[in-house]
């Protein structure tokens, strides 16, 4: 009797209108407009489409107009004023439902039909050292794929918009649109988030557990600098992580509208993107234009050299192949990622890599991603025949860009507000020169990473990198297979000034190529961190610093020597920051000393470290995303999924099998 005492309380209605349940209804008023043509041409599908538009209470008469698709990441449930009815994962799709609107009410405005559709992001900060991180990477290919589908779920679409914020969500949108070829198409970036006027970023907030444990910070400064990091709701963080990086590269190929990224979520100035990217795609469809025409090897390269520019987050390594494949292009090599950081001066000043850690916010004001290519124009780094979003080449964009009323008056309002020269934040050639501001992104070999690996040189200190502009560091491993393990060593003293932190098996194949940022953080903000380097098969946040060595290849767990590196084996890392070169080498065994040709035979002697393998609770979702990604290249192809590849390999596999 208890039992059904607690569900009549469960399922208790007071209304009695509950239970005034009708079995029928009027339905929508009217005629849908079709022809005889209409009747015997189109599928079935199409028809039945006109049908359930007006039973959701679209104009009967309008129905048949334009389909425009708009799709985003937008997460959480918001009440009118903005206040929380449900959280989303993270700001970076808090607002982005605001752009949506705002570009539909255009296309509607217009006499076309907006269609929304959703495929929300996880967040990558509030998943740094959990297992949560072990599907960050993996649902990049997961949400294109979605969204690629819901696009061709609608085969009366003529152009698709896409709005979309931070890290991973991003990258798959831009891989989404990549893939539309003949159809038009548009990103609408997310913007960012403002910093606090008195407090940190969201880049250094996360270390507010370790600097505690330090004896840094009180726990009364903890609780009070963590509730206001996040000024305001809606954007991606505040610094030129992934997220931001992300943005800056969806403009630099033409897929957004000049100076969109970095925008202030929120802000009047954000919100008519979205209206003014919504006329640019009934533009698009006006001229019979494909994401074809704005996305081409040359445009691919464009991205690569603003990347350079603005020194962004070594995630894009990963990202940029990927929209390259999507699109049918040719795929980035390593060679050519060298290649453009050595040409390519960097130009922002910006959190985390200086020389001035001004937020993201400021490089909106200072003119954004149209104000670094005037500078890239005149140096003659870019490719500026090719076509962009607004129907015009990036030459015509950026001679307007240069006499416009938009630069001069977000300019003056950087002055204004803030006291800073906009030239203090996008720097000519000449004057990032002088400030000894040099070039990102290195490839590091040697007998630990045969294959390679990555480092964004400049996040290293200056004060520990030698006269002549070489990072030079040698010292004991600590080894350790897990990131928790790894962060409770930093926490309890375990690890020291001089020593070279050495995290095994989180490739692909041990977690999803985790970001470990925590760790990065962590010894950035501790005093003696600078003195300390981390190599890894893991990856890094865009915001992170310090001599973090990752994207070790080959992965651990696939045999590379890098699961055979023993605690006290002696490593010796050099990092040219001028010539962008480097090396990182076993030369000693705690016992004496060698070359790096013999270490790199003691390494292939060596069994792997008795502890290395999969994390586990690694999901058999990222296990299979880490076998797909590895057929198709592994990482330095962009963990995409080559199908054709795919196919050759389970063919061979069921031959040899006899299946």
């Amino acid at each position: 009797m208890e039992e059904f005492d607690v569900l009549s309380t469960l399922l208790q209605a007071q209304e009695p209108e509950l239970y005034t349940i009708p079995t029928h209804a009027r339905g929508p008023q009217g005629e849908l407009p079709l022809t005889p043509k209409m009747l015997r041409e189109w599928a079935s599908g199409d028809l039945f489409g006109l049908t359930q538009n007006v039973g959701m209470g679209w104009e009967p008469a309008k129905v048949a107009n334009k389909h425009i698709l708009m799709l985003s990441t937008q997460g959480g449930i918001r009440a009118e004023d903005g206040s929380p009815i449900a959280l989303g994962y993270h700001t970076g799709h808090w607002e982005v439902g605001r752009l949506m609107r705002a570009a539909a009410s255009e296309f509607k405005h217009a006499g076309a039909v907006p269609y929304a559709a959703y495929v929300s992001d996880p967040c990558d900060g509030r998943s740094q050292g959990t297992p949560g991180m072990f599907d960050s990477l993996p649902y990049r290919n997961d949400a294109s794929m979605v969204m690629r589908r819901l696009i061709r779920s609608l085969p009366t679409r003529k152009a698709v918009l896409g709005v979309a914020t931070c890290d991973k969500g991003l990258p798959a949108t831009m891989m989404a649109l990549a893939s539309l070829r003949r159809l038009p198409g548009i990103l609408v970036p997310g913007g960012v988030t403002l910093p606090p006027e008195h407090g940190e970023d969201a880049g250094k907030i996360q270390t507010i557990g370790v600097r505690y444990v330090h004896g840094e910070i009180s726990l009364e400064d903890a609780a009070q600098l963590g509730c206001r990091a996040c000024a305001t709701p809606g954007g991606g963080c505040q610094f030129l992580g992934t997220a931001a990086t992300a943005q800056v590269v969806a403009e630099a190929l033409g897929m957004a509208i000049p100076h969109s990224a970095l925008a202030p979520s929120g802000e009047p100035i954000w919100e008519a993107l979205a209206t003014q990217s919504a006329r640019a795609l009934l533009h698009q469809v006006q001229l019979g234009m494909g994401m074809q025409d704005i996305l081409t090897d040359a445009s691919i390269r464009n991205a690569m050299v603003v990347h350079a520019a603005f020194g962004g987050s070594t995630n894009l390594l990963l990202h940029i192949p990927a929209i390259a494949y999507s699109a049918g292009l040719r795929i980035p090599t390593i060679s050519d990622w060298q290649e453009i950081n050595r040409l390519v001066p960097r130009l922002v000043s910006v959190l985390p890599n200086g020389p001035v850690d001004h937020p993201t916010v400021r490089v909106f004001l200072a003119g954004g991603v149209p104000e670094v290519m005037l500078h890239l124009r005149r140096h003659g780094l870019l490719d500026t025949s090719v076509k962009t979003c607004t129907g015009h080449t990036l030459d015509h964009v950026l001679n307007w860009w240069e006499q416009s009323e938009r630069r001069q008056k977000v300019r003056a309002r950087l002055l204004e507000a803030d006291a800073i020269q906009p030239d203090d934040v996008i720097m000519t050639p000449e004057v990032a020169r002088e400030r000894g501001v040099t070039s990102t992104v290195m490839f590091p070999v040697g007998n630990i990473a045969p294959e390679g690996s990555v480092i964004k040189a400049t996040a290293i200190d200056s004060s520990v990198v030698d006269e002549d502009g070489v990072y030079r560091h040698t010292g004991p491993a600590r080894v350790f297979t897990s990131e928790r393990k790894a962060m409770a060593a930093i926490k309890d003293g375990a690890i020291q000034s001089g020593d070279i932190v050495v995290l095994m098996g989180r490739g692909p194949a041990g977690t999803g190529m985790e970001e470990t940022y925590q760790l990065t953080a962590a010894l950035k903000h501790l005093p003696f961190g600078k003195h300390v380097a981390l190599v890894t098969d893991a990856r890094f946040s865009g915001v992170s610093t310090g001599a973090c060595i990752g994207l070790v290849g080959p992965e651990a767990l696939t045999g590379g020597p890098i699961g055979k590196v023993r605690d006290g084996d002696i490593i010796q890392i050099t990092l040219d920051r001028e010539n962008l070169h480097g090396e990182l080498n076993v030369i000693g065994d705690g016992v004496r000393t060698f070359t790096p040709e013999e270490g790199a035979i003691l390494l292939k002697e060596r069994q792997p470290h008795p502890d290395l393998a999969p994390d586990p609770q690694l999901p058999d979702d990222t296990r299979l995303w880490a076998a797909l990604q590895a057929a198709s290249g592994g990482v330095w192809r962009g963990a995409i999924y080559d199908v054709d590849r795919i196919i050759e390999v389970i063919e061979a596999g069921k031959k040899a099998l006899g299946i």
